[in-house]
């Protein structure tokens, strides 16, 4: 069983790394992540592809939970590396996020841009992202949907693009957009893991 999770990884960090990502660092990017004390990470948008026979109101229910556990796996990931003095800003706790969030109205359905979402939680930089999804990331998920794996296929073709707005200046001065492929029963944990090795590279917030 084990070994059978590491292989699992092994796939998907082979997947992952054999297509080259997109990288856009703006003119001013360094020099304004530097002035960064504190970022937070947006609720990640997250879209998964439709199949037949699975209700519309179910699968926006799945993307909704997929959205939660990619928020958390991507905030546990940049805090352990900040208590390994990796990444030099403070990334706000979820629970802050999500209460901030709400006394804003975000969660009712009233688009707000990074800038708004910036100042509403009165940080200096957000991390926004967008995963478009094959088929759920866990077979909970697909549980969930009340149908198996096999109507999805046997691997998660995944779409991530990840962005860093700064707000003084309110614009975007980051971002990374890479295309894996994930065998069946990777979590959003392991792409994440995946995803921001690559991406932390060239992450301006990152001390190689």
């Amino acid at each position: 069983m084990k070994n059978a999770f590491f292989l699992l990884v092994a796939v998907v960090v082979f997947t992952l790394g054999s297509c080259s990502p997109k990288i856009y660092v703006s003119p001013e990017g360094k020099s304004l992540a530097g002035s960064h004390h504190t970022i937070a990470i947006a609720p990640p948008t997250v879209s998964i592809a439709a199949r037949k026979k699975v209700d519309a109101e179910a699968l926006k229910e799945q993307q909704k939970t997929e959205s939660v556990n990619f928020q958390k796996e991507m905030y546990s990931w940049l805090l352990k590396r900040k208590m390994q003095n990796r990444i030099t800003v403070d990334i706000q706790d979820i629970a802050t996020t999500t209460t901030l969030l709400q006394r804003a109205g975000y969660y009712d359905d009233q688009p707000m841009t990074p800038a708004e979402i910036c100042k509403a939680l009165g940080v200096d930089g957000l991390i926004t992202s967008n995963y478009a999804l094959s088929k759920p990331m866990s077979d909970g998920g697909a549980i969930a949907l009340g149908i198996v794996f096999g109507a999805w296929g046997p691997t998660n073709q995944t779409v991530v693009n990840v962005e860093i707005h700064d707000n003084g200046k309110e614009q975007m001065i980051w971002s990374y957009n890479h295309q894996a492929a994930g065998s069946i029963g990777s979590s959003p944990g392991q792409l994440v893991d995946v995803l921001m090795r690559n991406a932390s590279k060239k992450m301006p917030y990152t001390i190689n």
